[in-house]
């Protein structure tokens, strides 16, 4: 089944856009970003010319010794067999972290031939960058991300009105009971599923669950594939270790990252490398611990303490051996992972909406609460309870404090907004950054 994205709608605004530079895409391994470029180009386009710098080993040498961009399009031109047209034709060049001469030359696509659609795409770019800054055209490029489908794009395919439903929804209403509960059964069935495009297609196909899980180990097992790529030798090992044990750190109490977990006496110097790899990736996602809650959060924050989560929620899912059927139940097996699994969800939401760098608040060992987020001059503490229970004492404790403008706790319960605490239910987590401008 053909997938709708909401970067699609991105990708037409940059077409339309008269200042428009070469664009990269960037985003974790398969999350469809060959595919939504390639459907961009089919949809927007007379033609496109796509280009794998994996199996292109000419192309690399000729990017290293011309930087014209006309003598570089005649050449693509006859390597794909197409006419390449000025605004009419669209120019993939995926896997371009493979290539650092072809990023050398998008600035003078930038500078000399801007009447040329051209996109990249890759799944390393932030890691290979990391090892080679001089090949970025800083100020040349435009950059989006692509991350695994949010909940929003998964209801969009699987229960458009229900999607419609949740788009109309403002602070004045109340969520009809029995929309509420339809919507929570979506919500299990997407941390069942999660948001990777392929395993996402087959769901909405009608396949089995056999099959779904797997594609899912598939592309668990895929993933160490790029473990070798741009970094040294001797933290190969490490990054196996911390993939592996990922799911292990997040099943205890408080989820904090512990080096000792991974192999006695390890220590932060030793994994450092590999879980900087792992983020930059874009398979996992950090979030720092932060006693202090001020403006700016980042400048407060414990680099020495944080949790690490999956970039998708169904992966996740999977590295615990949990069926997918008992997710969608509501099982006695999925309650022991049921506050993980729906942290994950949240905050892959949370990286959409207010960036990459997300926070979680700490007051020793008496308080916690699962993310601080920063807003313009605010910052919103957001609790997450997976049940219907609304004491939540951290998030009291927190408002006594600070006293801030908005607190937020996301559980099972309807929305309601009550003096500056704001009950959301889970599934309308993509929605929680309109809804806070509201």
């Amino acid at each position: 089944m053909r997938i709708k994205r909401d970067i699609l709608n991105d990708l037409i605004q940059w077409k339309n856009n008269v200042y428009r530079k070469p664009l990269i895409l960037q985003g974790a391994r398969q999350v469809g970003k060959s595919w939504i470029l390639k459907e961009f180009g089919h949809m927007m386009f007379s033609n496109y010319v796509y280009i794998n710098f994996k199996g292109e080993s000419g192309l690399k040498v000729d990017f290293a010794n011309i930087k014209d961009p006309e003598h570089i399009i005649e050449i693509l031109s006859v390597v794909s067999g197409e006419i390449i047209k000025p605004q009419e034709t669209l120019i993939i060049l995926d896997e371009i972290q493979g290539c650092n001469n072809a990023l050398k030359v998008l600035k003078f696509f930038c500078e000399q031939a801007p009447e040329y659609a051209l996109v990249c795409a890759g799944s390393l770019l932030k890691v290979a960058m990391r090892n080679h800054d001089s090949s970025f055209p800083v100020g040349k490029v435009d950059v989006m991300t692509l991350y695994p489908l949010s909940f929003k794009e998964f209801l969009k395919n699987y229960k458009p009105r229900q999607e419609a439903f949740l788009s109309s929804v403002n602070l004045q209403m109340r969520i009809p009971e029995s929309i509420h509960t339809q919507l929570i059964d979506s919500y299990k069935v997407y941390i069942a599923c999660g948001g990777m495009p392929e395993v996402v297609s087959l769901f909405l196909d009608g396949s089995s669950w056999v099959q779904i899980e797997k594609v899912i180990h598939n592309i668990l097992l895929a993933c160490p594939l790029d473990f070798s790529k741009y970094i040294n030798n001797s933290d190969i090992p490490r990054i196996h270790q911390v993939w592996e044990n990922i799911q292990d750190e997040l099943d205890r109490k408080d989820k904090k990252f512990r080096y000792a977990l991974i192999q006695k006496n390890a220590r932060a110097r030793d994994y450092g490398s590999a879980i900087e790899w792992l983020c930059f990736s874009g398979l996992v996602h950090r979030v720092y611990a932060v006693q202090t809650p001020k403006l700016p959060i980042s400048a407060y924050k414990n680099t020495s303490a944080f949790k690490l989560y999956l970039a998708d929620v169904g992966l996740l899912r999977s590295k615990f051996k949990l069926d997918a059927e008992d997710v969608i139940k509501g099982d006695t097996l999925f309650k022991r992972y049921e506050d993980i699994l729906i942290e994950n969800s949240i905050l892959q939401s949370f990286v959409r909406q207010f960036g990459n760098e997300q926070f979680y608040w700490t007051s020793g060992n008496q308080a916690e609460i699962e993310f601080l987020l920063q807003l313009n001059d605010q910052i919103i503490p957001v609790a997450v309870k997976s049940s219907l229970c609304l004491r939540a004492k951290s998030l009291s404790e927190y408002r006594k404090k600070y006293q801030p403008k908005l607190a937020v706790c996301m559980s099972l319960k309807n929305m309601r907004k009550e003096d500056d605490l704001l009950n959301l239910p889970f599934y309308m987590v993509d929605y929680l950054k309109n809804i806070i401008a509201e």
